[in-house]
């Protein structure tokens, strides 16, 4: 009878703690989980992302390296062997790195081959948090601990009582230099590893401090050790230093690193750690979290989605990187990876614009407005010293995906209210990337000819992915119109814009009701199978891409017969089931896959080009059928756990879509001032906005069965909208959402209600 009783209450307070609601979070970092998405590999990702161990929007981050040199893959959660700790810029296993080295500690010889030095660890002996990593490495019998700043970085090993310790500093090949001065405690070298992006001249340069003399030194040529080499000038450079240590002796490491000189890394690492304690470095980092974390503070959701919450910020706040550094007079200043040059002024560097236009950035203007001013000035110089803004920048150009986005980053940011930067000068850049072919194929507008003389690019003049290019230009071309409207352009320009904003009705197919690519000659391309992945299209099919009509989805609703036929078009991307045709790829790539597992149909939340489709009810009369899809890809699709994404996590775009939604709306059009209404996930969310106004949206009654929005109250009048404009909500106040179990099926069924259209706004 006691055993039972025992198990009663035990599982009584299981119950208590699934069910247990989290009233206030006072400590927002400590709720992230920084291996959220690192159970991932090629052919499946669950996020594709690593631990960064930085600050927010930092130059360098930091990271355990499980993965061979040049693996794109650095970290994995399966794996269960570390290589080195890394400096890394890496915006995603599939652009790889750029300016990397490693540092890893080792006892019992001078072992400097990669998987030679490699030491199994568990992640029951892991502490991972943004600000603070540690880590037990078993062979070596060593702790090492990381503690970041914004260019610089504490590193502590606690060594075992060995005549044989050592640290091993890989430059990583691919031409590499070291050189290790005992005298000063101090290693020095470079790296020009990257994937692209950087002109001839690439390099980073680190400096490496250590405060404990090293009795031993060799440096390594490729595969040859030199013992009692101090320097090394190779395809593959590195060094080892050696000396004796005691049970529990903690060995420190002061390292910065610059892409402009050893000087100016010297001067980061002076100015960002100087004489602080390891403890001092790692609590400045927390405290530069929670500055930013603290801006949304959510009550009432339970402890997963609170995890989950922060969790994404987290990676919200890291991307894109700093790409500026400060010189010793505290002179803002960067090498340009156009150019080669050192030249003033701000840079960022690791984002994909046909990622993150649609959630990401338009978070930054609602809730970091300052640091996207940064960003606009950044993008100035990209245009000014590469010729061209980038569409994915790592660091300079890469010739990647697809679009004109940029334009949508640009507009979004000026009619969101940010100034003091030369916008007339980035309109300019607008127009030229709009109106001519870049230097590769993802910068400007490949196939711009066509699309300006036909209205569409051509399904066979053999310009890949050519239904995609012509939806997301006719989309940029409005965000274009949008901002020469606010700066006072030409009529006959602005006109221009608005035509081509149209274009996407170029490609819509009456009999499918779909988006279909189209021969030089009009006629449609055939055969047409709706489910083929790639071809025409962009990581997804014309059953994801017939909705990128951000601008105009009552132009779109018409082309497909109105309300009725519009709302059972969306039910049909759930109901189907998750065909596909690979044919295009010759093999199922992961977003295939990633949209075949999640049993919701042709829904692809694991990527970008679907991801704002679920508000689209909000457009036809039936906005509870948004709020039951948004809660329920929020349930099911995100967790903060190591398999918690559905796919790429991408630069904080998929993070972006889930803190928007929680929040209650979502940027369905960028370029407009208008957010979509959907279904709020905690009982009370209070933002902090740059203004130092306050927001703070209610929803009391909202739970996992009261997910329908019965009726929303701005500052206490009733309000009757399906979306709410960005320049009210800066005003702060509060937004009450009234929740309840089952639809509400009057509230926002009228045209009155509905968002923006561009068809509907002349």
């Amino acid at each position: 009878m006691k055993k039972l009783i025992q198990f009663v209450v035990a599982l009584a307070c299981i119950n208590s703690t699934i069910g247990q609601v989290v009233t206030s979070v006072a400590d927002p970092v400590e709720w992230i989980n920084p291996l959220m998405g690192t159970d991932s590999k090629g052919s499946l990702s669950n996020g594709n992302t690593y631990p960064a161990i930085a600050v927010p929007w930092g130059m360098n981050f930091w990271m355990p390296q499980t993965g061979n040199m040049g693996n794109g893959w650095a970290y994995t959660y399966s794996s269960d062997k570390i290589r080195g700790f890394k400096q890394t810029h890496q915006p995603s296993p599939w652009m790889n790195d750029y300016g990397q080295f490693a540092i890893m500690p080792i006892t019992g010889g001078a072992k400097f081959k990669q998987d030679d030095r490699a030491s199994w660890f568990s992640h029951k002996a892991e502490t991972a948090k943004p600000y603070y990593y540690s880590v037990y490495l078993a062979d070596w019998d060593i702790t090492t601990e990381i503690a970041p700043t914004e260019r610089a970085a504490q590193f502590r090993f606690t060594f075992p009582q060995n005549d044989s310790s050592f640290i091993t500093i890989d430059a990583f090949d691919k031409g590499s230099y070291v050189k290790v001065i005992p005298e000063e405690r101090k290693i020095i070298g470079y790296t020009t590893r990257n994937s692209g992006g950087v002109p001839a001249n690439f390099k980073n340069y680190f400096v490496i401090y250590i405060d404990k003399p090293f009795t031993v030194t060799y440096t390594w040529k490729d595969s040859v050790l030199v013992k009692g080499g101090t320097e090394s000038a190779t395809r593959h450079a590195g060094a080892v230093i050696g000396f004796k240590t005691t049970r529990g002796e903690k060995v420190s490491l002061r390292v910065a690193s610059s892409f402009i000189s050893y000087e100016q890394a010297d001067i980061s690492l002076k100015r960002e750690v100087g004489t602080d304690a390891f403890d001092v470095t790692k609590n400045k980092a927390k405290a530069a979290w929670n500055k930013q974390l603290n801006r949304i503070l959510v009550e009432g959701g339970s402890i997963d989605q609170t995890r989950t919450f922060y969790s994404c910020l987290y990676r919200m706040l890291q991307f894109p990187q700093k790409h500026y550094e400060l010189d010793a007079a505290g002179k803002i200043i960067h090498y340009s990876p156009y150019n080669g040059q050192v030249l003033p002024g701000y840079m960022f560097a690791g984002t994909g614009f046909w990622d993150t236009f649609r959630a990401l950035y338009p978070f930054l203007n609602f809730m970091f407005p300052a640091i996207n001013k940064e960003m606009q000035e950044g993008l100035l110089n990209d245009y000014k010293e590469g010729g061209f803004l980038p569409e994915w920048s790592s660091p300079g150009f890469r010739s990647v995906m697809v679009g004109n986005n940029s334009a949508s980053v640009v507009a979004d940011a000026y009619i969101k209210g940010l100034r003091g930067y030369d916008i007339n000068k980035l309109y300019e850049a607008l127009l030229h990337g709009a109106n001519n072919e870049g230097p590769m194929t993802a910068v400007g507008r490949a196939g711009v000819k066509y699309y300006n003389e036909l209205g569409y690019v051509p399904y066979d003049v053999k310009i890949n992915e050519n239904a995609a290019r012509t939806l997301e230009y006719a989309y940029d071309d409005f965000t274009i119109y949008q901002l020469g409207k606010a700066l006072g352009r030409p009529k006959e320009e602005l006109d221009l814009y608005a035509k081509r904003s149209q274009n996407f009705r170029n490609l819509f197919d009456p009999e499918t009701k779909l988006m279909r690519g189209k021969n030089q000659d009009g006629k449609f391309q055939s055969p047409f199978n709706p489910f083929k992945w790639g071809d025409a299209f962009t990581e997804g099919n014309s059953w994801h891409y017939s909705w990128s009509v951000f601008h105009d989805i009552e132009g779109l609703k018409k082309l497909m017969g109105g309300d009725k036929m519009f709302v059972g078009m969306l039910d049909s991307v759930f109901s189907m089931p998750p065909v596909f045709d690979e044919s295009y790829y010759g093999g199922v790539i992961h977003e295939i896959r990633e949209m075949q597992i999640m049993n919701m149909g042709q829904y692809a939340h694991g990527n970008q080009p679907i991801q704002h489709m679920i508000y689209l009810y909000n457009y036809a009369g039936e906005p509870w059928k948004t709020q039951y899809w948004v809660r329920r890809v929020m349930e099911q699709l995100y967790k903060a756990t190591p398999d918690g994404y559905c796919g790429d996590e991408d630069n904080g775009q998929t993070s972006a879509w889930y803190v928007f939604s929680a929040m209650g709306f979502y940027p369905v059009c960028p370029g407009t001032t208008q957010y979509v209404l959907g279904t709020p996930l905690f009982k009370k969310m209070t933002l902090t906005l740059d203004n130092g106004k306050k927001l703070v949206i209610n929803a009391p009654a909202s739970s996992d069965a009261n997910k329908y929005v019965q009726q929303v109250k701005r500052n206490g009048v009733v309000y009757t909208k399906n979306w709410v404009d960005h320049f009210d909500l800066f005003k702060g106040g509060t937004l009450d959402f009234n929740m309840g179990s089952t639809p509400n099926k009057t509230r926002g069924t009228t045209p009155d209600a509905f968002p923006y259209s561009y068809s509907t706004s002349k």
